[in-house]
């Protein structure tokens, strides 16, 4: 299908990661990069503390050149600080899009009129996004959900809002602001906002499986799919997404060792961008992420909780892989010696 275009920022697929608060990290985002994803999102920065020059959130703006294209996303609900905020993104980093967040459904993010409090209104959503349009030279986009709760979905008025203010590309969430993440996203309210605007839609929500994603695109014909959950510890499912879209060929999952090494390297590169201590403790939940699914895993998980340095969380990894790695092989090796025997 045709590459994903958003204003003049050309992308080499239309897979995209979702912008997931406390994960989005260069760490994280340059192995969903490295692993074929058209666009990373970098996790939401507060327009207040981008204007007041907070240093732990001037620090979640910094981008590696590898991760490009990068979206930076922006949230905040006063049109000064969103505006001023955006113009620092667009001066002040190689970022390639500013996105703004209308999705956010935390409470601490929506009472003070941010994130999804946008979704009731779509005269602000026009408002807001044409004042930072009109100040900025990079492309802007909306991530949003398709509405508050049920008796207030605005999908169609909110993105025909967004357009009119010169935004370049919606994603749209295909749940409402109540549901949290919970129950089903709704797919045919990203249909619904396809069929009502010209820019690109990317559509979002339950995409678990390569299939999934196909899934998506066939039922809404949304230009891209946006992958947020089902890639924590999983960058694999970015990949066999891309070349399942691209190519329609399915690669095999992972194993346990590939699993085991692509842990490595991100705890490798949290340490490098947050130092050993809070990458070890951002680490223990990467790393019960990258181990679900393989066997025995459980068992293991409580002594993640307690890791604190980098070697004993490494060595506690690598010790597992071991463990795993000799009891299939001998499990190959009984079932050759069956084999033979039954010969």
């Amino acid at each position: 299908m045709a590459n994903l275009k958003i204003g003049n920022i050309e992308l080499k697929n239309n897979v995209v990661l979702a912008p997931m608060a406390g994960v989005c990290n260069p760490a994280f985002r340059l192995i969903a990069k490295e692993f074929g994803t058209g666009l990373v999102c970098a996790e939401m920065v507060s327009d207040k503390g981008i204007v007041h020059g907070n240093k732990k959130t001037l620090e979640m703006l910094y981008v590696d050149e590898r991760e490009k294209p990068l979206s930076l996303q922006i949230f905040g609900g006063d049109r000064e600080t969103l505006v001023k905020a955006a113009k620092y993104v667009d001066e002040h980093t190689n970022a390639d899009i500013i996105d703004i967040n209308m999705g956010c459904p935390v409470p601490k993010i929506v009472s003070c009129d941010a994130g999804a409090r946008w979704l009731l209104d779509p005269g602000k959503i026009e408002e807001m996004v044409s004042a930072v349009v009109e100040n900025v030279s990079k492309p802007v986009t909306v991530k949003m959900r398709i509405g508050w709760d049920e008796d207030h979905i605005y999908v169609v008025e909110n993105a025909k809002a967004v357009e009119r203010a010169g935004g370049q590309a919606i994603a749209v969430h295909g749940r409402t602001r109540v549901q949290m993440y919970q129950g089903t996203a709704n797919w045919d309210y990203i249909r619904q906002a396809k069929e009502a605007v010209s820019i690109p839609v990317i559509g979002n929500g339950d995409v678990a499986t390569p299939e999934d994603a196909k899934r998506m695109i066939e039922q809404t014909g949304c230009d891209g799919v946006m992958i947020g959950r089902a890639a924590l510890g999983n960058p694999w499912m970015l990949y066999r997404t891309v070349e399942y879209l691209t190519k329609g060929e399915l690669p095999a999952d992972p194993t346990p060792r590939e699993k085991i090494e692509i842990a490595l390297l991100h705890l490798d590169r949290l340490i490098k961008v947050k130092g050993e201590k809070v990458a070890v403790l951002e680490m223990r939940k990467h790393a019960a992420w990258y181990l679900k699914g393989l066997p025995a895993s459980a068992h293991i998980r409580d002594e993640i909780n307690v890791q604190e340095t980098r070697d004993g969380m490494a060595n506690l990894l690598l010790s597992y892989l071991e463990r795993v790695e000799a009891k299939a092989a001998e499990y190959e090796s009984k079932r050759q010696q069956e084999k033979v025997e039954a010969v």
